[in-house]
């Protein structure tokens, strides 16, 4: 992989990451657009280029934290207040002390409701029912493992992955309003969504749109779903590339991409993901989902096209 191919790869996982169209649907379609083009790559289902594509997803989750770091850092006090209570036996700490500090974007956040004080143990519940979603999203993605690469050499596989995204979006745009609060998040939403994350592993199904969808028909409200899948993101990622890693040591995989553009590529989505996530961070949630999906239906159609045109 040469280095300005690993920073157009880069650019497209910042800029697609927060949008629910699936960045690696793009990063693949990309992958696939330049070895048409003559380009060296490895083919996008080998295992080097699967662990290049999870390392600019972590790339992004970077950008995450450098955006929300003072939110996460207030989210992070809240779950040890809630821990330290519970197995401490102490009274409920607090984290008052950091809240004049949190941007006004978490003043407006539902993960940070204000003026809110219980003996719930809310927050440390929510880190043990994100722990929960991403076992379930593990055991439906490994044993899945070989079907996700048939779709990463399936351009065609791809398109109808991104039309099946496109009718989820626009179907959750018109269900009713949900009543689902953050204190009805129980095991079985944890459940759903989890699964639905699994199955967001195959390219095409975005991971953001899918989460939030199946959270959406469990009734939860569609910012605590965005919120949750945001929570649940971290882990997920990270889990999947020290798992990819661990696969390829001792092979060739690493070697057919190059240290090189693995760390350009982890950059250049680190950073460009800083700005398209402040972007579209007071719009993407607010959007109608429907508008998301004639994207990607349009989008499928042009995969087709370009399959018989040997674009892609």
């Amino acid at each position: 992989m040469s280095i300005l191919e690993s920073i157009l790869l880069g650019i497209v996982q910042g800029i697609f990451m927060f949008f629910p169209v699936s960045s690696t649907s793009h990063l693949v379609l990309t992958q696939h657009w330049l070895i048409q083009r003559g380009s060296s790559l490895p083919s996008p289902e080998s295992a080097g280029m699967i662990l290049f594509d999870l390392v600019v997803h972590v790339g992004t989750l970077i950008s995450i934290v450098v955006v929300f770091r003072k939110s996460l850092t207030l989210l992070l006090a809240r779950i040890w207040a809630d821990a330290y209570s519970i197995f401490a036996g102490a009274e409920m700490a607090t984290v008052n002390s950091l809240e004049p500090r949190i941007s006004p974007w978490v003043n407006r956040s539902l993960l940070f409701p204000q003026g809110k004080r219980d003996n719930s143990f809310l927050y440390f519940r929510l880190a043990m029912l994100g722990m929960l979603a991403v076992v379930v999203t593990g055991l439906i993605g490994l044993p899945m493992r070989s079907l996700f690469k048939t779709v990463f050499a399936t351009p065609l596989a791809i398109s109808i992955t991104l039309s099946i995204t496109g009718f989820l979006l626009w179907w959750t745009d018109s269900m009713k309003r949900q009543q689902r609060g953050l204190r009805g998040l129980n095991p079985w939403v944890a459940t759903v969504i989890g699964f639905s994350q699994g199955l967001a592993l195959i390219p095409g199904l975005s991971r953001s749109g899918m989460t939030i969808s199946f959270a959406l028909l469990t009734g939860l409200k569609r910012r605590w779903a965005a919120e949750f899948s945001f929570f649940i993101a971290f882990p997920t990622i990270l889990g999947a590339t020290l798992l990819q890693t661990l696969d390829v040591m001792g092979t060739n995989a690493i070697a057919s991409v190059g240290i090189l553009p693995l760390f350009v590529g982890f950059v250049v989505s680190a950073i460009v993901g800083v700005f398209a996530l402040q972007m579209v961070l007071n719009l993407l949630y607010r959007a109608k989902f429907r508008y998301f999906s004639y994207y990607l239906w349009a989008l499928s159609i042009a995969v087709v096209v370009g399959v018989y045109q040997g674009v892609l």
